[in-house]
């Protein structure tokens, strides 16, 4: 978590009149966050492995990674 965030949070540690709501909403949207960037991140690995498997990795110059990343290639 940035630390904004954790600041954030030990804000209302030290405010005996909070509500667990707001706790738990600031949680639940980070909880959000996180779910999005695994999301993302295996999508990525997904695409990454794809194009890692598609490439003979020898002496040529012709490269499956380069392509796909540079959007030249499609694997799908």
């Amino acid at each position: 978590m940035p630390v904004e965030e954790c600041r954030q949070l030990l804000s209302l540690y030290g405010d005996r009149h909070r509500a667990s709501a707001d706790v738990k909403a600031i949680a639940t949207a980070k909880l959000g966050d996180i779910e999005r960037k695994i999301r993302e991140l295996t999508g990525l690995k997904e695409m990454l492995r794809q194009l890692v498997d598609s490439c003979n990795g020898d002496q040529r110059p012709d490269c499956p990674i380069i392509d796909g990343l540079s959007g030249r290639h499609d694997l799908y």
